[in-house]
């Protein structure tokens, strides 16, 4: 690329475990490349999957290609994908073996080392699993690699319970939340839960994910639902989203619940 003024957008999304980041990260990344936009997504969960839509097949990780290769270069861990999107996966340690974290801190201290991430991108997206409370996972906020966070969460109990714990993370590495996506399981009053969690966080509702069987069409072809399906309500509500996020200024410090304060605000909704 050349060398311009671009002011880089650098965003993590965290998020409870298999609450949607990945769909999440990989459709935005898709929508704003649309745009003309370089874009860069770094896969911070061990599981390695957030690029595979992105790639249409699962990326080499970086703490793989470093088992493999003493010095690693750029084109052997920074692939190429759907409308030129930067793919990267950091990867983690087998099942039951080490810290899971521990990949985020290898593979961003390469990325760093080898002049992996440029400054002439648009936008930078971190996928991190929602343990931020683990060293490695804080990497991206603790590191200064990005600049704002949001969290991808439903309305269910276990879902908002993470999230305030990632809002508990975020507060105390000083780092600023700028809001929740709500990524629709379809259960009563989602919605206004959601908003009046985002509330009590001192930060917004920022967007709102259908749930819609297009996802899972598309993640079986290892395909976003913007590639697959463009023209559907469900690429315009991925559009829609990354706009937003693009254009949000409202960042906050959390002022996450502590325990009691949780169980009262769920226990307001089961007597609606």
């Amino acid at each position: 690329m050349n060398q311009s003024n671009k002011k880089t957008k650098k965003i993590a999304i965290y998020g409870k475990g298999g609450i949607g980041k990945s769909t999440t990260v990989s459709n935005i990344a898709t929508a704003y490349s649309n745009l003309n936009k370089d874009v860069m997504v770094i896969g911070c969960d061990p599981k390695a999957d957030t690029t595979r839509t992105l790639m249409g097949r699962r990326l080499p990780t970086i703490l793989n290609t470093i088992k493999e290769k003493k010095s690693p270069q750029l084109n052997d861990i920074i692939f190429k994908g759907f409308n030129n999107v930067l793919c990267v996966e950091s990867g983690g340690p087998e099942p039951g073996v080490g810290c899971a974290g521990r990949g985020i801190i290898v593979a961003m201290n390469l990325l760093e080392k080898i002049h992996g991430i440029s400054d002439n991108l648009d936008l930078i997206l971190y996928d991190v699993l929602g343990d931020v409370v683990c060293g490695g996972f804080a990497v991206p906020l603790r590191e200064e690699y990005a600049d704002e966070v949001y969290i991808v969460s439903s309305g269910e109990y276990m879902s908002l319970y993470a999230a305030n714990n990632i809002s508990k993370g975020v507060k105390k590495l000083k780092g600023k939340l700028a809001g929740i996506i709500l990524n629709s399981k379809g259960i009563s009053n989602e919605a206004k839960i959601v908003n009046d969690f985002a509330k009590k966080l001192s930060t917004t509702l920022v967007g709102v994910i259908p749930r819609n069987e297009l996802v899972q069409k598309s993640e079986i072809e290892a395909k976003t639902v913007v590639e697959k399906f463009p023209q559907s309500n469900q690429a315009k509500s991925y559009e829609n989203l990354i706009i937003d996020m693009i254009n949000n200024k409202n960042l906050s410090t959390p002022s996450p619940f502590d325990d009691d304060e949780f169980e009262e605000f769920f226990l307001n909704y089961s007597k609606e």
